[in-house]
C-alpha cells in the first residue's frame, strides 16, 4: 500500500512541521490527527486529540515512537510500551508527566474500519502515557478493554488510570465481582470497596497491581488485615491464602498503601509489599 498517497488523501491534511515523511489532518473542527511513516516505511504511526490537541506533543510523540518502534512492542505485540519518554511542555510552560509512548496494534484498535479497512492493518497508534498503566503482559482481550477505559487522545490528562484488576464479595452490600477472577476496574472503585469492608465480616477485596502483585484485605471486628501473596494468576484458593499471615492496617494507611502500589512509589513505613 502507497500510505503517502492514501494519507495525501485525507481532508484537510498538511505536513507536519518538525517531522519529515508526517502530516497532520482535521476532518471536523474538534476532532485532530497526526502521522507519521515508520522508520521502514511500511506502517502509518498515529495519534489522535480533541480540542487539547498539542502539535509540540504531536510530534515529540511521533519521533519517539519511529526511533523506538521495535521495543514498544517487543514485550506485547498488542499493547506496548517504551520508556524514557519526556513531553515537552505546554504552550503556557506547563510542565506534562507522560513517561512512556504506548503502541497499540491494528487487532487491538481497529481503526479504519468502515471507511478503509484495507488500511486498517498498516496502521499503528501511539499516544503519550504513563508507565503504571500498563503490564505488558496484557492479552489482546485485555488490550482492547485497556484501550476502551484510557483516555489516550487528551493530551492534558492528569489523572492516570494505573493497572488495577480486582475481585471482591461484601456480606452486608450484597456487592460482589460477577467475573471469575479478577477484572479490570479504576482506582475510585477499589478505594470505595475497601472503605465498604467496615462492619462486613467475611468480605474480601483482592487487587493486583501492574507487576502480578496480589493483596487481599478482609475487615474482622475492628482492624483491616491486609496480606500479600506475590503473584498469583487467578482467585486465591484457601489453601494460598491460609499459607499468608494478614497484618492489621488502619484504612487510611490502607488506602495510601495501595494507591502506592499502583503507581510504584516507595514503600509505607513498617509495611512490606
Amino acid at each position: 500500500m502507497d500510505l503517502r498517497a492514501v494519507v495525501g488523501g485525507f481532508k484537510n491534511v498538511t505536513p507536519l512541521p518538525g517531522l519529515a515523511d508526517a502530516w497532520y489532518w482535521s476532518p471536523a473542527r474538534t476532532l485532530h490527527f497526526a502521522g507519521a511513516l515508520s522508520a521502514d516505511g511500511r506502517r502509518l504511526l498515529q495519534l489522535s486529540g480533541r480540542e487539547d490537541f498539542d502539535e509540540q506533543l504531536a510530534v515529540a510523540t511521533l519521533r519517539f515512537a519511529r526511533e523506538r518502534e521495535e521495543e514498544i512492542f517487543a514485550r506485547n505485540p498488542y499493547l506496548g510500551t517504551a520508556d524514557g519518554f519526556a513531553a515537552p511542555r505546554t504552550a503556557t510552560g506547563n510542565r506534562r508527566v507522560f513517561d512512556v509512548v504506548v503502541g497499540i496494534a491494528p487487532e487491538v484498535h481497529d481503526f479504519y474500519r468502515v471507511e478503509n479497512p484495507a488500511l486498517t492493518p498498516h496502521v499503528r497508534l501511539v499516544f503519550p502515557a504513563y508507565a503504571h498503566e500498563f503490564s505488558g503482559r496484557e492479552t489482546l482481550d485485555e488490550a482492547i478493554t485497556r484501550y476502551r477505559m484510557l483516555r489516550l487522545h487528551e493530551f492534558d490528562r492528569r489523572d492516570p488510570q494505573p493497572f488495577l484488576k480486582m475481585r471482591y464479595a461484601n456480606t452486608r452490600t450484597r456487592g460482589w465481582s460477577d467475573n471469575p477472577g479478577r477484572g479490570f476496574t479504576k482506582e475510585r472503585i477499589l478505594e470505595q470497596e475497601l472503605r465498604l469492608l467496615e462492619n462486613a465480616p467475611g468480605s474480601f477485596v483482592e487487587f493486583e497491581n501492574r507487576h502480578g502483585v496480589v493483596w487481599r484485605v478482609e475487615w474482622h471486628d475492628g482492624p483491616w488485615l491486609l496480606a500479600e501473596w506475590g503473584t498469583a494468576a487467578g482467585p486465591l484458593t484457601p489453601e494460598a491464602r491460609d499459607a499468608v499471615e494478614p497484618r492489621e492496617i488502619e484504612l487510611e494507611e490502607l488506602l495510601d498503601f495501595a494507591a502506592a502500589r499502583l503507581r510504584d512509589r516507595n514503600r509505607s513505613p513498617g509495611i512490606t509489599g
